[in-house]
Order: C-alpha cells, then sequence, then structure tokens
C-alpha cells in the first residue's frame, strides 16, 4: 500500500507556509484577471472602429493597418492575462493545500510531513513562464511594426505579420501546457494529502 513516505516530502514539527510561487499566486491572480477584464473589451471596440474605417467612403489605408497591429497586441495581452491569472489561482489552490494541511497534522500532534515541489509543478512553473515571454514578446513587436507602418514596405509588414501570428500562437500553447501540469500537480498532491489523513486518522 502506497504511504506518504513513498512521495518525495519534509518533515517538520509545524505546519510550513506558502512558498515563494504560492505566495505571488495569491497576490496576483486577481489583477491579472482585472487586466484581462480591460485588455479584450478594448480589442472589440478598436476591431469595431478598424471595421468603421474600412467600410468608410474614403478609408485611411494607414489607420486600417496601425490598427491591425494594434488590435491583436491588445487582444493578447488579455490572454496573456487571463492565463496567467488562470495560472496563479492555480498556484494559490496549491498553497492553500500546503497551509492547511499542515495546520490538519500539526492539530493531531506529531511530526507534520508536507511535499516538496513536484516535477510537474516545475514544468507548469517554466511552462507558464515560457508562455508569458512569448506573447509579450510578440505583443511588444507588434507595436514595433504599427510604429513603422508608413516606412516598411507592404510585404515586409505582412512578413512580420504572420510571424507574429506563430510566436503569439506558441505562446498560448506553452500557457495551456502549463496548466495542464498545474492541475496534475493538483492531482498529485490531493493524493499525497489523502494517504496522510488517512495515516492520522489510523495510526499504526
Amino acid at each position: 500500500m502506497t504511504t506518504s513516505a513513498d512521495f518525495t516530502h519534509e518533515t517538520s514539527s509545524r505546519g510550513l507556509t506558502r512558498n515563494l510561487p504560492q505566495k505571488m499566486g495569491s497576490r496576483l491572480w486577481l489583477p491579472m484577471f482585472v487586466m484581462a477584464l480591460m485588455a479584450f473589451p478594448t480589442a472589440l471596440v478598436l476591431s469595431w472602429v478598424r471595421a468603421a474605417e474600412i467600410a468608410s467612403t474614403a478609408p485611411d489605408g494607414e489607420t486600417i493597418a496601425t490598427l491591425g497591429q494594434l488590435i491583436p497586441a491588445i487582444q493578447f495581452i488579455g490572454f496573456a492575462a487571463v492565463f496567467a491569472a488562470i495560472s496563479f489561482a492555480i498556484a494559490r489552490i496549491l498553497g492553500v493545500f500546503r497551509t492547511g494541511g499542515g495546520q490538519i497534522q500539526e492539530a493531531v500532534g506529531g511530526e507534520v510531513r508536507t511535499l516538496k515541489m513536484p516535477p510537474t509543478a516545475r514544468v507548469f512553473m517554466l511552462s507558464m513562464m515560457l508562455g508569458m515571454m512569448a506573447i509579450l514578446v510578440a505583443v511588444a513587436l507588434h507595436l514595433v511594426v504599427a510604429a513603422n507602418i508608413t516606412t516598411w514596405s507592404a510585404v515586409s509588414i505582412a512578413t512580420w505579420s504572420e510571424s507574429l501570428e506563430g510566436l503569439r500562437r506558441l505562446g498560448v500553447g506553452f500557457y495551456l501546457f502549463g496548466i495542464t501540469f498545474g492541475l496534475g500537480t493538483i492531482i498529485h498532491v490531493l493524493r499525497f494529502q489523502s494517504i496522510r489523513i488517512r495515516e492520522i486518522a489510523q495510526p499504526s
């Protein structure tokens, strides 16, 4: 039968507090969510402005092209923010499990066993950082293209736009990959804690 000793853990006399990623998750999930709520409507309004400009009797090509770069940039600020909010919320949940499990064991008495950071959590954090960097780099380069609409050729603008679309989607892929591993970490923690609670309830 699997026991808590089969998991990589640390032993202490008192329950441990949240680690640094869990503290960050507790503080940052809400600001990231609010940022996403601001970014998506802004991109929607700009898309309406661009559509109206295209449909006007004298469309301004420079405005249309500039908005064509700004809209995906703002949209993906929203995507980066909402995926970050989900990731930070997962870290916050893991922090609640960490402190709550320790408090229960401490209240019962005896040693407190706390699960060490599993490999799935490390992959989760790495994927999240890669996803955020990929999207933010793409957003920054979209702004560079928008600032050079009048000086760059149409071919250069189209080439950059297609390349940045791929980079943005890569960032989303990293985020989703990381969130999958974050949820896997929650399952791993729940399994450890359920075994540990059973051990406390049925001491040998």
